[in-house]
């Protein structure tokens, strides 16, 4: 049972992470209007606030985790290490995603109230409750669509086995994550000419 619960606990960090990024970057502008309108001030800096916050909220939950580790097993995994390493490119991404949704969500309001609908797919999309291995072959593909599969795989790999990421798979994961950087900071560059006139 503590088992199981360490493991779920892996599961629950990533997906958390994800989901403060998800809900609370929609709204990071519309909150901000004073700073569109009256100020000149780099409005990209407000996304990834938005996600260096949630990146701290993973960390003080990593911190509790590994307390519950201790106590449950009497000895903290070495793997743990390697965690910021497969965080890094999960950052990335939502940040990219950060942007893109800051930006949207100005001309495009009903996005924001999707965000939570999205948050709950991907927890029972991704391997939060169980491995990926325990599911059927048929649906690996749909499953490892989904961005949270890869990190919390890997996470658990490297927290209770403690063994080296799948460097092949993070080098992948991280360049898809610079090209959704890319757009969103570019589509996020592009819609701001518009943000004061629609505010």
């Amino acid at each position: 049972l503590l088992d199981f619960a360490l493991i779920l606990f892996v599961g629950l960090m990533t997906h958390s992470y994800a989901t403060e990024v998800l809900t609370r970057s929609p709204h990071i502008i519309l909150s901000h209007v004073n700073l569109v309108k009256r100020v000149v001030f780099p409005l990209q800096i407000l996304p990834v606030m938005t996600v260096s916050t949630a990146l701290f909220q993973y960390f003080v939950s990593l911190l509790v985790f590994l307390c519950f580790q201790f106590v449950a097993t009497g000895a903290v995994s070495p793997g743990v290490l390697w965690l910021p390493a497969i965080v890094a490119p999960f950052t990335l991404l939502l940040v990219g995603c950060g942007w893109f949704l800051a930006a949207f969500t100005v001309y495009f309001r009903d996005v924001a109230q999707l965000m939570g609908l999205a948050a709950t797919v991907l927890l029972f999309m991704s391997p939060v409750f169980y491995p990926v291995s325990r599911l059927p072959a048929g649906l690996w593909p749909l499953f490892q669509l989904n961005p949270l599969t890869f990190i919390i795989e890997q996470s658990r790999l490297a927290v209770f086995s403690g063994m080296a990421p799948d460097f092949v798979g993070l080098a992948l994961y991280t360049a898809v994550a610079a090209l959704v950087a890319i757009v969103g900071f570019l589509t996020f560059e592009r819609l701001r000419k518009g943000f004061s006139d629609v505010l």
